[in-house]
C-alpha cells in the first residue's frame, strides 16, 4: 500500500540552468546531488514547508528533452503572487499565465527552462 509521495522527477537538457531556476527563481533548496546506477546527474529539491522533493534529472544519453504544451505541471503555493512575479521577471522569468482570480484566490504559470510549467497559487485566507 501507498503512505505516501516522495518526489516528482523531471528530466531536463540544462542540469546547472534548471538548478538555477529551481534554486534562484522558485527559491527550493537542493537537499542532494548524485550520480544514478544509470549514469544520470540528479539533484533533488525541496520547497521550504514540503516534505516531498522534486527530482532534476539530466542524462543525455535518452536524447533531447521536449516538453509539449499543457503536457504537466507543478505547483507552488506562494504568499504574493505579485511580489514574486515582479522577482522572476527581474532573473529573466516572466509570468507565462496569469495572474488569474482575484481577492483571496488568484493563480498564475511560470514556465522553467525547458518549458515546463509551474503554477503559483496565492490563498489569502
Amino acid at each position: 500500500m501507498i503512505t505516501r509521495l516522495l518526489h516528482t522527477r523531471y528530466r531536463v537538457t540544462d542540469l546547472e540552468k534548471t538548478s538555477a531556476f529551481y534554486r534562484d527563481v522558485l527559491g527550493l533548496k537542493e537537499v542532494n546531488r548524485h550520480k544514478s546506477p544509470r549514469g544520470s546527474t540528479l539533484v533533488f529539491f525541496k520547497a521550504p514547508d514540503s516534505d516531498e522533493t522534486i527530482e532534476i534529472c539530466h542524462y543525455p544519453a535518452s536524447g533531447p528533452v521536449v516538453v509539449q504544451p499543457d503536457l504537466t505541471h507543478i505547483a507552488f503555493a506562494v504568499k504574493d503572487l505579485d511580489a514574486f512575479a515582479k522577482a522572476a521577471a527581474a532573473k529573466g522569468y516572466p509570468l507565462s499565465d496569469g495572474p488569474h482570480g482575484s481577492g483571496n484566490h488568484r493563480f498564475a504559470f511560470i514556465d522553467g527552462p525547458d518549458g515546463y510549467e509551474i503554477e503559483l497559487i496565492e490563498d489569502k485566507e
